[in-house]
């Protein structure tokens, strides 16, 4: 079935992920997120070097925090994370946690910050995390290897940043290799529901910042990155399909792209568990730097 097709009741659970998981109910779903995440995020402070609240702009909202492994080493890589919440909730303050296992493999963490809605709306929101990762390289230049991971509405961010016309910046950015958990990659399906009313998106707004639309920009800008789209296995069916369709547009494209499917996930335990070193994705994110 065509989301077009859908009831508007059956879309919003489609788009409804804590309604998917088998592990609780939908609200303690929500809040064992956020506690994991915090305490996750707690752990990393305690264990690596911190820099919070860098400013990579102007705005109150365009702050980073950078977690930094205990090193001397000079072949170091960094690892952006594009925090989740329907571009309306959480932030860089619980955003901390994947760094936990990478600070000991000498791999710097960034949690980037950005205006939720209702105050940031969807451009702005591309445009800062663009702006965010143009920060980030002209303050690390010297890392070996530039990564990218973003979940839910992170993934989708990612993947806006991933398909970016950089000649409208000061520099380039050589991505080696994006993580893209549980995201969203067509804005359309969610116009209607109930996601989209703090956003308050145009047809013409959600086309102009859906991934799925912009493959051609990312195979011009990105390809050479290698591309992991990752997807729980209790993930609704909708969001399975964001990530499937997405995958194989890229793979359509000839890009470097493989597809997780991660299974005993659901919506949020796959983004959770980057504290645990071993995790599959943990360790495929290592493996991807050569630090497996």
């Amino acid at each position: 079935m065509q989301w077009m097709e859908m009831k508007k009741d059956e879309l919003e659970k489609q788009y409804s992920p804590s309604r998917w998981s088998h592990r609780m109910a939908a609200d303690d779903v929500i809040k064992a997120h956020v506690k994991a995440l915090k305490e996750g995020t707690e752990q990393a402070r305690s264990l690596a070097q911190t820099l919070i609240n860098v400013p990579y702009g102007d705005g109150d909202g365009e702050k980073l925090d950078v977690y930094i492994p205990r090193t001397d080493s000079l072949d170091v890589n960094l690892v952006i994370y594009i925090h989740g919440g329907y571009w309306q909730f959480l932030s860089k303050e619980e955003s901390g946690f994947m760094a936990v296992p990478l600070i000991d493999k000498d791999v710097v963490v960034v949690a980037v910050g950005y205006t939720i809605a209702p105050k940031g709306d969807m451009d702005l929101m591309v445009s800062q995390v663009r702006r965010s990762v143009v920060s980030v390289i002209q303050q690390y230049s010297h890392i070996s290897g530039l990564y990218l991971c973003g979940h839910s509405a992170g993934a989708h961010l990612a993947a806006m940043v991933l398909s970016t016309d950089w000649s409208q910046y000061s520099v380039t950015p050589n991505i080696k290799g994006a993580f893209l958990v549980s995201g969203i990659f067509d804005l359309l399906p969610i116009l209607s529901t109930y996601v989209n009313e703090p956003l308050k998106m145009t047809e013409e707004v959600a086309v102009r910042n859906s991934p799925s639309q912009l493959v051609p920009q990312l195979k011009q800008s990105s390809s050479g990155c290698q591309i992991v789209v990752a997807v729980a296995q209790n993930d609704s069916p909708e969001f399975r399909k964001q990530s499937e369709e997405y995958y194989k547009a890229l793979e359509a494209a000839g890009l470097n792209v493989t597809m997780e499917d991660v299974a005993n996930t659901d919506h949020f335990s796959i983004i959770e568990q980057l504290v645990d070193a071993d995790y599959h994705l943990t360790k495929l994110l290592l493996k991807m730097m050569g630090k497996s």
